[in-house]
């Protein structure tokens, strides 16, 4: 791709910046929080401060020659920024590797008897089990059969505030003032790819679990049900990554709090899970989902998989850093610009939480800007649906 558009990859050396204060203070506290949620013992603790100390003040180490993943860092560049600052190479590498060495310092790898525990877990139930999954699960009931589509795609779209996708189909949901936060929207395109005699593949990235998981996979049974797809592969993360990204597990958990439900919740959960006994829906965890590279970079056998499908959608904040290049565009590039590496036809959903953004118009950037400066694109209050068919 010769004439590709290209801007500076985002690193996490400028103090006061967005990457920065993840590097300086949101690690840190995850670390912290981890050591709390579990009766870790000293070996543990011990390699919690050593990483604590080393991506605050430290540099990047390299794996030991007999981790099980060397191989696959060393071809994810390892060499190229072990013994450097975690500051000063890209932020996108130097977060997936913090979590790769948490984990390691938790003892999630070795043949211990903490191996394949998630650190993360208690987070997750807990959200998962929260009264406003309960609040959101009951608003399924009040949806007409016109509200469904808008309101499920909305429920995906903003995650945590899925309740907001729910109320979006009521009176008057075609007007701007409904979606104040939506920055761009291809709602249009993402439907006109999914028609209602559709039995194509639905790919679908997700982002995080329990209440962002939970309307993901509401939305890939409204599919089912309705014939717009034939068949739903969810890929999902390999191990635990950036604290509540979704795994088989969490996956699996979000499946039994649908079936738990009563109403609308209970028979989209029976549809699920009627979709994974028979194979219309299944679960995909390439090793590369929890890698530190954009989607550009994607292995072979992954690219023809999602070649195959007729739509992939790419959830949540961190997987539109790999489907665009973590870099500092400029927020007018065209967003087909920068995803014509992807095979096939790709709709992102994401609620912005850092400060990469393509494909605004002039005139909806220079409204944010005056009304927020640059806080629009880190708060979680703004979201967007982009096609590129």
């Amino acid at each position: 791709m010769p004439h590709a558009p290209s801007a500076p990859v985002i690193l996490g050396n400028e103090p006061g910046s967005f990457p920065h204060s993840v590097l300086a203070e949101r690690h840190p506290a995850i670390i912290r929080q981890v050591r709390e949620a579990f009766p870790y013992g000293p070996a543990q603790h011990r390699a919690l401060d050593a990483l604590l100390a080393s991506c605050t003040k430290g540099v990047v180490e390299p794996l030991p020659a007999d981790a099980h993943d060397r191989a696959r860092w060393e071809a994810w560049g390892m060499a190229d920024y072990a013994g450097r600052s975690w500051y000063d190479i890209p932020w996108l590498w130097s977060e997936s590797y913090f979590y790769r060495q948490l984990l390691d310092a938790v003892g999630y790898f070795g043949s211990g008897p903490w191996q394949g525990i998630d650190p993360f877990r208690p987070f997750k139930l807990a959200e998962l089990d929260s009264p406003e999954t309960d609040e959101e699960l009951a608003a399924l009931d009040a949806l007409s059969a016109d509200d469904q589509d808008r309101a499920l795609l909305h429920g995906s779209l903003w995650g945590n505030r899925a309740d907001l996708g729910f109320r979006l189909s009521a009176v008057g949901a075609g007007t701007a003032e409904t979606a104040p936060g939506l920055v761009a929207d291809d709602s249009e395109a993402f439907w006109s790819l999914l028609p209602p005699t559709g039995a194509g593949t639905l790919c679908l990235i997700a982002d995080n679990a329990g209440r962002e998981l939970v309307p993901d996979l509401l939305l890939i049974a409204h599919l089912l049900e309705r014939g717009r797809i034939g068949r739903a592969v969810l890929h999902i993360k390999p191990y635990p990554y950036y604290v509540s990204d979704a795994t088989t597990a969490d996956v699996l958990d979000a499946l039994r709090r649908l079936t738990g439900a009563q109403g609308a919740a209970l028979e989209y959960g029976r549809i699920l899970w009627a979709a994974m006994t028979d194979g219309r829906l299944s679960l995909r965890a390439h090793p590369f989902s929890a890698g530190p590279l954009p989607y550009a970079d994607m292995p072979g056998d992954l690219r023809a998989e999602l070649a195959t499908a007729a739509l992939t959608v790419v959830k949540g904040d961190l997987n539109y850093r790999r489907l665009v290049g973590d870099r500092l565009w400029a927020p007018t590039t065209p967003f087909a610009d920068v995803t014509a590496h992807f095979p096939g036809p790709v709709a992102a959903l994401r609620t912005l939480k850092s400060d990469v953004i393509t494909g605004l118009d002039l005139d909806t950037e220079a409204a944010l800007v005056a009304a927020e400066d640059q806080r629009w694109r880190t708060g979680g209050t703004h979201a967007l649906i982009q096609v590129r068919t």
